[in-house]
């Protein structure tokens, strides 16, 4: 193989990679996890790397996460296999009079889907696409009949996550946040409130909750489940 080859079939596999990268990140995205930690967790399920911290536990603890990242895994044992393996021998078999057209049949569908990916990547294109993919997230999460969560990250041994109320618990029922004991007995602080659609705020202490509000929450993840009665279910 030719150093030309060779490079040409570098380019076309780490491009190949990219776009992956992309599309399984926009899946992540989905479930509701942040953008540079769904790339981060794609990317090393997908090489195998192993790369293991803390932000992991934000997958495992999700099944619907869990069964994406195993996809995930097995699409990219199958591309690494495969895939990869197949073009080394279709640019080995190569004659140096078919590179020509074999680049051109790969460097054009290639070269349009890096442009599609580079232009949802530009600031006001993702902005849009965050919110999009926020309200696909939510009718995810409100086709249950029970209250969901959604865990975001780990602080410590404390966690943040979104709940949406489907039904108010009977012990926050007609309750403002400041009588409902969520901080001072079960250590659990609300922190934003989004209500009608309307964008987050910052919950008050006259606050009472409603069904359909969707609730960003610190605190110990098992102690915000009970207390909301949530359930991490997605299908």
């Amino acid at each position: 193989m030719t150093l030309f080859l060779a490079s040409l079939l570098f380019s076309v596999i780490v491009l190949i990679y990219w776009i992956i990268l992309e599309l399984f990140t926009l899946m992540f995205r989905i479930t509701g996890l942040p953008d540079d930690k769904a790339r981060f967790q794609v990317l090393s399920i997908l090489t195998g790397a192993g790369f293991t911290t803390r932000e992991s536990e934000s997958i495992v603890s999700s099944r619907m996460r869990r069964r994406l990242a195993q996809g995930t895994m097995l699409f990219g044992y199958v591309f690494n296999v495969t895939i990869v393996s197949a073009l080394v021998n279709v640019f080995f078999s190569l004659k140096s009079a078919q590179v020509d057209t074999v680049f051109l049949g790969l460097a054009v569908p290639l070269a349009i889907a890096a442009l599609v990916i580079h232009l949802i990547r530009t600031r006001a294109v993702r902005k849009r696409i965050d919110r999009i993919l926020g309200r696909v997230a939510g009718r995810i999460m409100k086709q249950n009949k029970v209250n969901t969560i959604l865990l975001m990250d780990y602080i410590g041994n404390d966690s943040i996550a979104n709940v949406i109320l489907k039904e108010v618990p009977e012990s926050l029922k007609e309750k403002t946040l400041a009588e409902s004991g969520l901080k001072t007995e079960h250590s659990i602080l609300i922190m934003l409130i989004e209500r009608d659609g309307i964008k987050p705020e910052k919950a008050r202490a006259e606050t009472v909750f409603k069904p359909g509000d969707t609730l960003t929450v610190f605190g110990q993840y098992k102690e915000i489940s009970r207390v909301f009665q949530a359930e991490e279910r997605f299908f």
